[in-house]
């Protein structure tokens, strides 16, 4: 019988718990297995989180988390003005869906709303 505790790595520690998820979702998005590991056991307490990863896959998560901008300014700057008309058709697109202009809700995808 293996342990399988000793096979998942350290990768990464966010500040936040929405960057951690961000970038978990990345690296599931591209086939990678993730455990989250928040910072506080208080919920709803934004303290950071740490993700890890297994060993198999470190290498590659890692190379996958370098070519992310980690500043928002180089982000921005690396967006193309076709990006922001799509950021925008979205949020016009759920304003007219919804009926309202200032307060637009946005459906969730799951039967509700946010």
């Amino acid at each position: 019988m293996t342990d399988h505790v000793d096979n998942w790595h350290k990768l990464a520690r966010f500040d936040t718990n929405m960057q951690g998820e961000l970038h978990a979702n990345l690296l599931r998005n591209n086939g990678i297995t993730v455990s989250l590991q928040p910072l506080s056991a208080i919920p709803g307490m934004n303290s950071g989180i740490v993700l890890w990863v297994e060993k198999t896959d470190l290498e590659s998560a890692q190379r996958i988390l370098d070519t992310i901008p980690t500043d928002g300014a180089a982000l921005l700057d690396e967006m193309s003005d076709a990006d922001f008309d799509a950021l925008s058709a979205n949020q016009s697109n759920a304003t007219q869906v919804n009926g309202t202009q200032g307060n637009s809700i946005i459906d969730d995808n799951n039967g509700g709303t946010l």
